[in-house]
């Protein structure tokens, strides 16, 4: 995995990946490898949808005008209830 890596960069190489490992056309030795790369890639890109994750807030406003933060497991939907 490259140092400074992006989200984006990260989720295309695992397609990348991917494809190679479901074409069968490459070596044993080759297909671990692969399988290893991918499953950092998979890390690293959990990482960071549990980074934006944490960032993301909703904001809800009380009766007196203000607003509050309220962490995303907090958020029900009409479809949760």
């Amino acid at each position: 995995m490259k140092k400074g890596q992006t989200f984006e960069q990260a989720m295309n190489r695992l397609e990348e990946i991917s494809q190679a490992l479901e074409s069968g056309d490459i070596e044993l030795e080759k297909s671990l490898k692969l399988y290893e790369e991918g499953i950092q890639l998979l890390e690293f890109c959990q990482t960071k949808l549990n980074e934006a994750e944490k960032k993301v807030q909703k904001l809800s406003q009380k009766t007196d005008g203000t607003f509050t933060e309220e962490p995303l497991d907090d958020l029900t939907t009409e479809d949760d209830k």
